[in-house]
């Protein structure tokens, strides 16, 4: 963040106030944007090669694809001139998609260990002398409907804020989470209606469920 900000204002300082005492074919605010540019990356870089947390990783990559290109480089007051310079990506392709192969597989980990803990739960509250919620006037399990369905959108949004390439690749990769998180759903669902049949809410605790199955179309 120092460095972007350094390098943010100090060129803006380069294009307003200096460029313009210097002769034209000095190519003062290349020379100063390609050192900038080259230390910023070499940061980068040696970062991207040492162990990460993963958020760190989304860090990273967030400058990497999103604000270094658009935030920065995209600025009113320098946009002109950067495009000029072309000074390329702040990490090396392979070692982007590196990053972005282990911030994919920490995601979809996640997410999928995230469905399974919250279906253990509505199990767990299945069993509990406990009627279900109503939504609206209906009975419905606001913990596995609303919760899964969050789950699976948020680790998509923050992907996309990345780029539009690794927010659809995660998409792809929880589609295949989503099919077998709801064969788990059901395999316990039916255990349930047929070992459950004296629950003092059984019939609360199915309607729940059916009307769950709306939201997850």
């Amino acid at each position: 963040l120092h460095m972007g900000k350094t390098m943010k204002e100090d060129l803006t300082v380069l294009v307003k106030y200096i460029k313009q005492l210097y002769p034209p074919e000095f190519n003062v605010f290349s020379i100063y944007a390609e050192f900038y540019h080259n230390y910023f990356a070499s940061q980068a870089k040696k970062n991207a090669e040492s162990h990460l947390e993963d958020k760190d990783i989304y860090l990273l990559l967030s400058w990497v694809h999103n604000i270094y290109p658009k935030d920065m480089r995209k600025d009113p007051a320098l946009a002109k001139e950067l495009d000029k310079v072309k000074l390329g990506s702040l990490l090396p392709s392979s070692l982007s998609k590196e990053l972005e192969k282990k911030y994919l597989d920490s995601e979809e980990v996640t997410v999928k260990n995230s469905l399974s803990k919250c279906l253990d739960k509505e199990i767990q509250r299945w069993k509990e002398d406990k009627e279900p919620e109503k939504l609206n006037g209906h009975f419905q399990s606001e913990l596995l409907g609303i919760f899964v369905i969050q789950s699976i959108y948020s680790g998509q949004k923050r992907a996309q804020d990345i780029s539009s390439a690794v927010g659809e690749e995660l998409s792809q990769r929880l589609l295949k989470e989503l099919p077998a998180f709801l064969r788990s759903y059901r395999d316990a669902f039916e255990d349930f209606k047929e070992k459950s049949k004296k629950h003092r809410h059984y019939q609360p605790i199915l309607i729940a469920n059916i009307n769950n199955c709306w939201n997850f179309r």
